[in-house]
């Protein structure tokens, strides 16, 4: 992955900003701009140095990340804290900017109090996070080799879904099953939820057994190398009401149809608003409970969100999904999912698992 390029683009944001140095304490952007995995760092970066700072932990470990991922940055290794060490490097700057989304209000009182007392701090909006949006190749690589993790997962375990496992078993079995194919781990906690468990959207897995007649939810992903993978897909176990398989036809179309939506330079409300549309015209629009997507990356749930408040233009390079749902306390749930990448012309899908709603069909 190009860090410095990441950080030469972090610098070229910088030049519309009132600041001459920008402080980054949030885990995943440190990483992102660095490839610094540990939990214990400071980055100071201005136009013409990188100040990395750590404690003695992890002054091995961030020597050779920084190292690896061909980042010029000064390493400092402290013993008891690193106040002294970020002062310092920031003499001689009298702008600070601290990223606004990611510093509390306790943690600016003490830069403004202790850190930075000859500087003016200055609070600055999504610098790294809109950077962190557009995903490059190698990001997309890594989410598409968890996407087809998770893929591979559920295909060896969907039929099992026959055999009448608790929804705790079948998540542990899917996640035990992701870890196998080379995952870091889940990207999330594993929903399973079956029956009238399914009428929650974000359902944790219970102990509850799942029987014929249930339909089932399952949303899940997988982590590879810091990058996350989100998929949904909803199965039928045995016969289900005709109800419950027109849900599955609704939301399965209203899936598609907002895929379909999906290019460089649309609108993110136009594609909620064309899952809306399906199924508001089926009579369920109530029941569509949630917006239809969010960006996908180093988190779960990152921007762009696509929902009906959504304000923002897709671009090439994000990577969002579309989930649409129906919730019904009488029938269950049903959501399709899938992670796609923005294209200019289109979208790429990363999540591929066939959506028939029988599990054997895989």
């Amino acid at each position: 992955m190009d860090h410095p390029g990441r950080i030469d683009r972090l610098r070229a944001a910088l030049e519309g900003v009132p600041v001459d140095a920008v402080l980054i304490n949030d885990p995943l952007s440190r990483r992102y701009l660095t490839g610094f995995t540990g939990s214990a760092g400071l980055v100071l970066i201005s136009g013409d140095a990188v100040t990395f700072v750590t404690d003695g932990r992890y002054g091995e470990q961030a020597a050779a990340q920084l190292r690896s991922a061909g980042v010029d940055a000064r390493l400092v290794v402290t013993g008891t804290g690193q106040r002294e060490a970020v002062a310092n490097a920031a003499a001689g700057h009298a702008r600070i900017g601290l990223e606004a989304d990611s510093v509390t209000w306790a943690a600016q009182r003490r830069y403004a109090e202790d850190w930075f007392t000859d500087q003016e701090l200055v609070p600055t909006d999504r610098l790294v996070a809109d950077l962190r949006m557009i995903k490059d190749d190698a990001e997309i690589e890594r989410m598409s080799a968890a996407a087809s993790i998770a893929d591979e997962a559920l295909a060896g375990l969907a039929p099992t879904l026959l055999d009448g496992p608790s929804e705790a078993e079948f998540g542990r079995a899917l996640d035990s099953e992701m870890r196998r194919l080379g995952a870091d781990g889940p990207s999330f906690e594993t929903i399973v939820a079956g029956g009238p468990n399914g009428a929650r959207p974000h359902a944790r897995p219970s102990d509850r057994t799942i029987v014929e007649g249930d339909l089932v939810v399952i949303d899940f992903g997988a982590v590879v190398d810091g990058y996350c993978s989100d998929m949904t897909r909803t199965f039928a176990v045995g016969e289900i009401d005709p109800t419950e398989r027109r849900m599955i036809e609704v939301v399965t179309e209203a899936q598609a149809t907002g895929v379909e939506q999906i290019a460089a330079g649309v609108p993110a409300v136009a594609v909620d608003e064309a899952c809306r549309t399906v199924i508001d015209r089926a009579g369920w629009g109530d029941a569509f409970l949630h917006g239809t997507g969010h960006g996908v990356g180093l988190e779960i749930h990152e921007d762009p969100r696509v929902s009906s408040a959504s304000t923002g233009t897709l671009a090439a390079g994000h990577v969002v999904t579309v989930e649409p749902g129906v919730y019904l306390p009488e029938h269950g749930g049903v959501r399709v999912e899938d992670t796609v990448v923005v294209t200019e012309g289109g979208c790429t899908p990363l999540t591929r698992a066939p959506k028939d709603p029988d599990p054997r069909v895989r």
